[in-house]
């Protein structure tokens, strides 16, 4: 896999696949038997995603797609190869250490981050945001119903790529299901309460502006519980305050437990005398378990 993202800006809006869209064909087979591996629907017509270009993409067959609040793990099958949804689980195993990309859910069911597919290239869930993770100014975004787990048909729900242009998730977004009835339905619901709090301004007493290197937080954090984190910096005392995480807006620093060090990215977090931080708290999908946090440490250097 290449290690270098492409950033071609999108030069087409969405009408631009209902004008040009080839004839749907019935999908392929019928649905594949249920597996705990993945919380992909098995019933017939609810794990399919389509693209005029690579045809039927099955998110189901692999058996190791699993859709949680805070990204896509695994990989569907296609034609031309599979669809990776995160470096860590791809089917030749972990590869972040040559390409890192992900898909990212923002616990309601907005993705964004990038797929991998070794024919075509990358593919984009999201645009319109100027940021590593949701690219350029034309808007579209692969959304998933929290309540429903249905991924949702609206305007401009597609994924891109720069070859193979639009991908649709829902049939409704093709101009109907009319002549095929597709969509890609999971088990994940948007559940659980979130709740955040913004830190007082911190002045780092650096005028040149200092560099935040890491976190450090302690508490208790229960089995599917969150406790994500971003960070805002400035050069002056009112602002303004951009929280980004290290994919910039929208995206979070994921703690693995209590106690343990979450390195920051040093390209975003330096240069800045003043800094913030933002503390997301997320209960586990029972609503039964929540974390709590005691103290927070913020380590930083000139």
């Amino acid at each position: 896999m290449r290690s270098a993202m492409s950033y071609a800006a999108v030069g087409i809006v969405v009408v631009a696949l209902l004008i040009g869209a080839g004839v749907l064909l019935v999908p392929p087979r019928a649905g594949a038997d249920s597996n705990p591996g993945t919380n992909i629907s098995s019933a017939s017509g609810e794990f399919w995603a389509w693209g005029d270009v690579i045809g039927w993409m099955d998110f189901h067959f692999t058996h190791t797609i699993i859709v949680s609040s805070q990204k896509l793990t695994g990989y569907a099958s296609s034609s031309v190869g599979d669809i990776s949804l995160d470096c860590q689980t791809t089917s030749i195993g972990d590869i972040c250490g040559t390409s890192d990309y992900k898909v990212l859910n923002d616990g309601t069911g907005a993705l964004s981050g990038w797929g991998w597919n070794d024919t075509y290239g990358w593919i984009s869930f999201c645009g319109g945001q100027s940021t590593s993770s949701c690219p350029g100014t034309v808007p579209y975004q692969v959304r998933i119903n929290g309540g429903t787990g249905v991924f949702e048909n609206d305007g401009i729900n597609y994924a891109w790529n720069d070859v193979v242009g639009w991908i649709s998730f829902n049939c409704a977004n093709y101009g109907g299901c009319g002549t095929s009835n597709y969509k890609v339905v999971t088990a994940w619901r948007s559940t659980s309460t979130t709740g955040y709090l913004d830190s007082s301004t911190f002045d780092t007493g650096v005028s040149g502006g200092a560099q935040i290197n890491s976190i450090v937080w302690h508490g208790t954090q229960p089995s599917g519980s969150q406790v994500n984190f971003q960070i805002a910096g400035s050069n002056s005392t009112s602002g303004p305050w951009s929280y980004i995480g290290p994919n910039g807006a929208g995206s979070y620093y994921l703690s693995s437990g209590t106690g343990v060090s979450i390195p920051l990215d040093y390209t975003l977090h330096n240069n800045q005398r003043y800094f913030r931080y933002r503390v997301t708290l997320v209960a586990d999908q029972s609503d039964a378990l929540s974390p709590r946090v005691d103290d927070i440490i913020v380590h930083w250097s000139p």
